[in-house]
């Protein structure tokens, strides 16, 4: 039996994901902290709510998609938060990245209620959101995961269940981890082969396809060297990640010496004003750096 699917946060993100739901033909409800969001959504046949407890009561699935571990807390515990919203046996999915701790917090307020949770943090740009081609790494029940599984289809490709409660948010941790310091390498590169004389776009078509091709280099790399730092992910939503890595690892004993050093450079570009641009234009600071400027040759 299809379940009524409500969807929390229209963003960057959560449009392209909203409308996925959309396409693929399921029942759905939106909420947005700007109302003016839901607008094209409601044109496209979703139903407004007129708040996360109203959506919460009208559906039996609650997917969140928002910025951070405040927004997250606000949609949910707030005084017209989910927790307001739902009962026994209705599902709430959290696509945000937010703290590991946090999630497990919320979880277990909302399974006080006789309802269930899921973190399933999610990762490839607002690219993947847009096409459907998102990871997608849950933690929370396997019976639950199931459940939740049909409807995910609609929003990635890689979905994979990876453990309990909160391991969904250490798995995109994770990622974030390798995400960074894969694009100080692609900068370091790049930043070499401009030096070094090279065509910058043959140099990647002559790369990517062997053991140093990544998605960072395919798609940012490709970005970078034609200087375009629209975001798919920008600078000031990386460092909120990166600040969970680094609490993280600090409560676990784990070095993170190369995630320190990317934080502390883009640390340098939101001091500049960049933090809207994308989380590629990292070699921005190694550019200042050197005096040298990609695809300027």
């Amino acid at each position: 039996m299809k379940e009524k699917i409500g969807f929390i946060g229209l963003g960057i993100m959560g449009r392209g994901m909203a409308h996925n739901l959309l396409k693929a033909g399921h029942d759905l409800m939106v909420w947005n902290r700007t109302a003016s969001k839901m607008d094209e959504f409601v044109a496209a046949g979703a139903a407004p709510a007129d708040s996360p407890a109203d959506l919460a009561r009208r559906c039996d699935l609650i997917l969140i998609c928002v910025s951070d571990t405040p927004d997250v807390e606000a949609v949910v515990l707030g005084d017209s938060g989910v927790i307001h919203g739902i009962d026994v046996g209705k599902l709430v999915v959290d696509h945000s990245t937010i703290s590991p701790h946090m999630t497990r917090t919320l979880a277990a307020k909302v399974n006080a209620k006789g309802a269930f949770w899921l973190d399933a943090p999610i990762s490839g740009g607002s690219e993947g959101a847009a096409k459907g081609t998102l990871s997608i790494m849950v933690g929370g029940d396997a019976e639950q995961f199931d459940r939740a599984k049909p409807y995910l289809d609609a929003l990635g490709k890689t979905i994979t269940h990876v453990g309990g409660q909160g391991a969904g948010q250490m798995a995109k941790l994770v990622n974030q981890i390798l995400v960074v310091i894969n694009m100080l390498a692609v900068s370091e590169a790049l930043l070499f082969a401009e030096a070094g004389g090279l065509d910058l776009e043959k140099t990647l078509n002559a790369v990517a396809g062997g053991a140093a091709g990544s998605w960072m280099l395919s798609n940012r790399g490709t970005q970078a060297i034609v200087r375009d730092w629209r975001p798919g992910f920008t600078i000031d939503l990386q460092q909120k990640d990166l600040r969970l890595v680094l609490d993280a690892a600090d409560q676990m004993g784990v070095p993170v010496i190369g995630t320190s050093l990317v934080f502390n450079m883009y640390r340098t570009l939101q001091e500049q004003g960049l933090g809207s641009e994308g989380n590629h234009a990292l070699i921005k600071a190694l550019e200042k750096m050197t005096g040298r400027t990609i695809g300027s040759s």
